[in-house]
């Protein structure tokens, strides 16, 4: 689990654009700090088609999450090679400090929603693969180990 914070400061930023140049290099529309080494609450998202629109959170919750599902091949760059189809709430909204260390609700829908949660996952020690019955799990992680 990682670490919540007490406010944005400067290091925070910091942070937040290495994430950025990070997740940039991938290429992928999110990334959580934990995934670089840094224990963390940060995440970093962008979904945008021009990019350059990362939504920076610090400590971010989901306060509401819709009912209706959506399902999204998921990824990540801690298991490369693989991927899984995740059905999540298409929507939802989230709490979090922003840049400006502000408490900020921000409502996100589709790929949008689907990355917030997979990052929220990062920070509370789950990855996406953790979703699939123990069957597909054990298929997923078997096909990541094999050599290339």
């Amino acid at each position: 689990m990682a670490t919540p914070l007490e406010a944005v400061t400067d290091e925070v930023r910091g942070v937040w654009t290495d994430m950025i140049d990070t997740m940039e290099a991938m290429p992928g529309y999110g990334l959580a700090a934990v995934q670089i080494g840094v224990m963390l609450r940060l995440a970093v998202v962008d979904c945008s088609a021009e990019r350059g629109q990362a939504v920076r959170m610090a400590n971010p919750v989901i306060l509401h999450a819709s009912a209706q599902p959506r399902d999204h091949e998921e990824a990540s760059p801690n298991l490369p090679g693989v991927s899984a189809k995740i059905a999540r709430p298409r929507a939802g909204t989230v709490r979090f400090l922003n840049a400006d260390g502000v408490v900020e609700d921000r409502d996100f829908v589709n790929l949008w929603a689907t990355s917030v949660q997979h990052q929220i996952d990062h920070l509370n020690g789950k990855m996406y693969f953790d979703r699939l019955s123990k069957m597909r799990r054990n298929m997923l992680l078997k096909k990541a180990l094999k050599p290339r």
